[in-house]
């Protein structure tokens, strides 16, 4: 079993998808709000306008990005462990990371800023 989030015009869904051409299960949408990230490091002097959110909580396991790093649609950003599972954070689209908003060790919830980048 793998897991995946997905998102459909705007909405993030977690799915499970199992290797063997077996069944395919989705969760509720993921909550948009996100909560204010606890002991998160200061922010880059301009924060950037397109956001990066967890898709589902868990904890940071290593920042891969860091601020003024030009980074390309699906690079990974954030690495964040999920129910045991390493899961990569990517860059939605070309561009450079303006802040980075979690630390490695912190707890976050679904919907969580991780990153911005411009």
């Amino acid at each position: 079993m793998k897991n995946y989030t997905i998102t459909v015009n705007g909405k993030a869904y977690d799915v499970t998808v199992e290797e063997k051409g077996g069944s395919v299960s989705s969760a509720a949408p993921v909550a948009a709000a996100a909560p204010a990230p606890v002991a998160a490091p200061a922010a880059s002097a301009g924060a950037g306008s397109v956001k990066i959110e967890a898709g589902a909580a868990g904890k940071v396991f290593k920042l891969v990005a860091t601020p003024g790093q030009n980074v390309k649609r699906g690079d990974t950003v954030v690495i964040l462990e999920v129910m045991k599972m390493e899961t990569p954070v990517v860059a939605p689209q070309d561009g450079t990371i303006a802040s980075i908003d979690v630390a490695e060790g912190q707890q976050i919830e679904s919907g969580a800023l991780l990153a911005t980048m411009n």
